[in-house]
């Protein structure tokens, strides 16, 4: 996967065993590949048989009708047809807390992931009651390596999932020239072997499909203060404008030349469906891929995305000269986009604005929900973000938490909403937080509706 800074697996066998927990693969729906790229492709018969029975109750979950009648709600949702109030949880880092070790049946390394995967659609489909669409389909990533800029940040800290800094590599712009564009190399022998074996225990359960899932965000901004550090960027900006702008220049047309690869080399898969796209929300529409769609996935079928929450400090005009610019030519080659995740955007909305075919626009914790949903209207889904840490004690306050929703809202009546909940670190050790959470908001979603 190409993020743009590193991904840290920590060593949480507390948590999965062999140091299989890490926060920034199994935890989030969208982001796996680096832990499952580290272990062995190997599963035992005893494994095996786990994971099948596992894979049967996903395939009985995904064949109910409520699963076709919320897809449809997606799709009119996307399509910008008028619906409830879309809602969807993901724990993230609380899955930790809801599948714990002791639920874990299977040995193996890579049996293990995969069971983690399975008992998460498992308890979307069983217990956690929002309106992601459990299908009946087991993804595949491909196994890679990537090639780095010839320097690499040194991470401090992080252990067990704590804070960490890093040593921004970049000390001098004197040494970006040495800088060359990071490439992933795929290993396509141990693709195959990994697809074959998903297939040998899947198959005649679930479609077994492979997946190119390269990025998250190609915001740039992540990559740009990792190389440069969060601090210096800010001072670069009055101090070493000029070549600020040659460090974007670099990261943009680094990350146009990934795409140009995925393209030639058809390493792209399509996002219009059950995909996690943006920072929230899935990608189902009929308006992707494009009608002269042969089979071969171009960027412009799918559904692109860019933030920037590293720059939420610097004021929108600053914004609109040092980062929006150097986005727009990553956004220009998708057909339809997202924007935003935590940085609130009303300050910076009449830069993002200029995206072309945006379509999902981010509305944090902590934006002005009633100036964007004012901007936004019906020309754009507003992604509402509730703040995670309304989740993070072992009980919630719900009265707390349906007066939020509904002064959400309220205040968004005519908008096409959908309420996002994400970036969890805790659910306060109790899995029964996001099942109330999904609860009330449905209550409230139902009763905006009249």
């Amino acid at each position: 996967m190409f993020l743009g800074g590193a991904i840290h697996i920590a060593d949480m066998s507390e948590r999965l065993g062999n140091g299989l927990g890490d926060p920034n693969g199994l935890s989030l729906t969208y982001v796996a590949e680096k832990v499952v790229n580290s272990v062995e492709f190997v599963i035992s018969d005893h494994d095996k048989k786990i994971l099948r029975n596992l894979a049967k109750q996903v395939a009985d979950i995904a064949n109910r009708p409520i699963e076709d009648e919320k897809r449809k709600l997606w799709y009119q949702h996307n399509d910008m047809e008028d619906t409830r109030p879309m809602i969807f949880c993901d724990p993230e880092n609380g899955w930790y807390e809801i599948i714990t070790p002791d639920q874990l049946l299977c040995e193996g390394d890579l049996a293990r992931i995969w069971e983690f995967k399975l008992r998460k659609e498992i308890f979307w489909g069983d217990q956690m009651g929002d309106d992601r669409v459990v299908e009946p389909i087991f993804k595949i990533q491909y196994a890679f390596r990537e090639i780095d800029r010839g320097m690499q940040e040194i991470i401090i800290g992080g252990d067990s999932n704590g804070s960490y800094r890093w040593d921004a590599p970049l000390k001098d712009y004197s040494q970006l020239d040495s800088l060359h564009f990071q490439k992933i190399e795929v290993d396509y022998s141990r693709s195959d072997q990994l697809l074959n074996l998903a297939q040998e225990v899947f198959s005649d359960i679930l479609k077994v499909e492979s997946e190119g899932c390269w990025w998250w965000s190609l915001g740039l901004t992540t990559s740009l203060v990792y190389l440069r550090g969060m601090e210096q960027v800010m001072l670069d900006m009055y101090d070493h404008p000029k070549e600020l702008h040659r460090l974007m220049a670099f990261l943009r047309d680094e990350t146009l030349s990934l795409l140009d690869f995925l393209e030639i080399n058809n390493l792209l898969s399509l996002n219009n469906n059950g995909t996690y796209v943006g920072s929230g929300g899935f990608g189902y529409t009929h308006e992707l891929p494009q009608p002269d769609f042969d089979g071969k996935v171009r960027t412009k079928d799918m559904w692109g995305f860019c933030e920037s929450q590293e720059t939420v400090l610097v004021s929108p005009n600053l914004f609109a000269e040092f980062v929006f610019p150097y986005q727009l030519p990553i956004l220009e080659r998708f057909g339809l986009n997202c924007y935003g995740c935590c940085e609130p955007l009303d300050k910076r909305w009449y830069v993002v604005s200029k995206a072309p075919r945006l379509r999902r626009v981010s509305v944090s914790a902590w934006a002005d929900v009633r100036y964007l949903a004012e901007q936004l209207g019906k020309n754009y889904i507003f992604s509402r973000k509730p703040n995670p840490s309304d989740l993070s004690f072992p009980k919630i306050d719900e009265e707390y938490i349906r007066k939020g929703l509904c002064d959400t809202l309220e205040m968004t009546r005519g908008c096409h909403v959908e309420l996002i909940m994400k970036d969890n670190h805790t659910i306060g050790h109790n899995p029964e937080n996001v099942i109330r959470w999904c609860r009330i908001a449905r209550e409230e979603a139902e009763r905006i509706m009249g």
